[in-house]
């Protein structure tokens, strides 16, 4: 067995060995590299001198720092981009002038009371009666609208008027249109809560006192209005009450009885067109 260890050693020494000079070599090899690549001469490119920076030039025309921005095109109607802007924050404003400066509210309140005087909370619903109000509201409003547009809107867009001149030419008839369905009272009202003078002539009521003294007006109309239509309705309650406590029947809920009659009754007297013809008629009278 000591020969056959013996003779597996020497085999494993002449692999080290053999190793050992292949690094040494290698690293020669290595180390010649190196002081060649260190002795070798520079490039033959020429040194660039660098070139100084050229100074600005003054400037042709200089002013005195002013921004001069042109809102009007070249023949003095207003640009696309002015006319966008204006649609844009007209359509933000549009629900606060809609409810503020037209009859939307009285038409939708007293919608509203003829739903609440039939017992009928949510038939039909608010969508339905926000849309008739809408559109009554623009049917109602739709000669002012053509005035302001003859006065106001079409001047500025074929650049007659400027944009203050618009403004002040389109508020009068819409100015005119509130002052027909404002009282002197609530004007008044309004002027003393604002601790200032009433004013002498309609005309000059400033858009700030008219247009709260407009919608507590309107709030008025509306309420009158819905009283009038809740009588029949309270008058059918009553009776079908009294008929209820008469046979003994308290625990039945009068409503259920007084319903069916509170709708033949409506239907009957066409209600709808009724009401509807009274608002119209309540602007054309005094408009």
């Amino acid at each position: 067995m000591f020969p056959l260890a013996t003779g597996t050693t020497r085999p494993r020494t002449a692999v080290a060995r053999t190793l050992r000079l292949l690094a040494l070599g290698v690293a020669v090899v290595l180390f010649a590299v190196l002081l060649l690549w260190l002795n070798a001469p520079a490039g033959h490119a020429a040194p660039i001198d660098p070139v100084p920076p050229v100074p600005p030039t003054d400037p042709a025309n200089p002013g005195g720092g002013n921004v001069d921005i042109q809102i009007n095109g070249m023949d003095g109607k207003p640009s696309t981009a002015v006319l966008t802007l204006i649609g844009i924050t007209l359509l933000a404003v549009a629900p606060s002038l809609l409810l503020m400066m037209t009859s939307f509210t009285k038409i939708f309140v007293v919608l509203a009371m003829t739903r609440n005087a039939l017992s009928l909370p949510s038939i039909p619903p608010n969508q339905v009666l926000a849309g008739l109000a809408l559109f009554l509201s623009i049917f109602v409003m739709w000669p002012v609208i053509n005035e302001m547009n003859t006065l106001g809107i079409q001047p500025y867009l074929n650049g007659k008027l400027d944009f203050n001149g618009a403004v002040s030419a389109a508020s009068g008839p819409l100015q005119h249109f509130m002052l027909a369905h404002t009282r002197e009272e609530d004007i008044a009202l309004m002027s003393r809560a604002a601790g200032a003078e009433n004013p002498a002539t309609p005309e000059a009521v400033p858009l700030q006192t008219l247009i709260p003294a407009f919608m507590i007006s309107e709030l008025r109309a509306a309420f009158i209005i819905g009283f009038v239509i809740f009588i029949p309705f309270l008058v059918i309650d009553l009776v079908v009450s009294a008929a209820l406590m008469s046979m003994g029947m308290m625990m039945l809920p009068p409503v259920m009885i007084s319903l069916p009659f509170k709708i033949l009754l409506f239907v009957l007297v066409d209600g709808w067109g009724l009401i509807i013809t009274a608002l119209v008629q309540s602007y054309a009278s005094s408009g």
